[in-house]
Parts: structure tokens; sequence; C-alpha cells
């Protein structure tokens, strides 16, 4: 196995534990709903059992997402600097747009969760900018600082979480439906209402 194969290999594992916590599942309850074994689920996630491609579609069909968003993998492109339009006097951050965006501008004044079990995954996509401040974004196993006037992209099959570093940061954060969705099933998750 070469080393990208092992990373995907461990992001494919660590998407299936944060999405079935996400859903307040036991592995006991994933294994039954998955018509696995407690046991080989638990080896499925913790590497000492190899992932098979039936075992896969399945997780990733109870689980609510899809194969392609299971194994998904990173992007070294999650940070963007605006393009500033001089003539009009205006910032543009490039992002995929999709019919069911929400639009959210949030004050976060908490750093991230220390620990990545408190860290989210679930289905879609969001980006976010910067407005004043920086803010921290737990990425996987990454710690990615983003600055004012700075964007954030990434999917969020990725376990993440974003908050304050060294003071309070105001963020404009756009959520695809599923996102949105995936925080609005969090009740520790800051309301994601339009505003």
């Amino acid at each position: 196995m070469t080393q990208s194969e092992g990373d995907l290999d461990g992001l494919v594992r660590q998407r299936i534990r944060a999405l079935r916590v996400a859903h307040g599942w036991s592995l006991q309850d994933l294994a039954t709903r998955a018509d696995l074994s407690q046991s080989s689920l638990s080896r499925i996630e913790n590497g000492r059992r190899r992932l098979a491609l039936d075992q896969l579609v399945t997780l990733a069909r109870v689980l609510d997402t899809s194969l392609d968003q299971l194994v998904e993998t990173a992007t070294d492109d999650v940070v963007s600097d605006p393009v500033v339009d001089g003539a009009h006097g205006v910032r543009r951050w490039a992002i995929r747009a999709e019919p069911g965006m929400t639009v959210v501008r949030r004050r976060l004044t908490d750093p991230p969760p220390e620990s990545p079990a408190r860290l989210r995954a679930h289905p879609g996509r969001e980006w976010f900018v910067v407005l004043s401040g920086t803010a921290v974004l737990l990425l996987g196993t990454g710690r990615i600082r983003v600055e004012t006037d700075q964007a954030a992209e990434f999917p969020t099959m990725l376990p993440h979480a974003v908050g304050a570093e060294g003071g309070p940061c105001e963020i404009l954060g756009i959520f695809d439906r599923e996102a949105r969705r995936g925080h609005r099933d969090d009740p520790g998750a800051p309301e994601l209402a339009p505003r």
C-alpha cells in the first residue's frame, strides 16, 4: 500500500466513525443497520480489517452519504484569497455555487475543540470567508489558520471544526443543502438560519 493509499484508507475509516458518531449511533447500532457484526465494524474503524467495496457501499448507504463522498480525497487548495475588482470596489471569492445554498454570518469567540472526537463529519461542502480576526479550521488531522479576507472551502466529509484564534472573529459561511442539514441535526452546532 502506497502512502497516499494509506492516507485515503485512514481517512475513510475516520469518516465512517465520525458519521456514526454524528448519527448518535453506537458500534452495535451501525453494525445492525449495515448487517455486520459489531467486532467487524470495530475492526473496520480501527484499521484492523481490510476495507471491502461491498461493505463501503452498504456503510455509505446506511450513513446517508454516497460512496463518492465517503472516499473523496482532501484538497490542498482549501484557502483562497479574494480577487479585488478595483473598478467596482468589491472583493470576490470564487465558489462552486449550487441551488439550496445557505449564507450565515457568525461571530466566533471560542477556539476549536481540542479533542478529535468533537470534530464532525457529514455530507456536503462548506465555504467561509473571515470578515475580521483569525479563524482556525481543524480539517481531518490538519490545523489551518484562515486570516481576515481569506476564504476556505472544504468537503464536510472530512471531520472538521472552526473556532477563533487570539480573540473573536467573524465569518461569513455558505453551506450547501447537505452541509446545512448536517449542522441542523447537531444539537451543539450554531443555528444556520440565513441572516
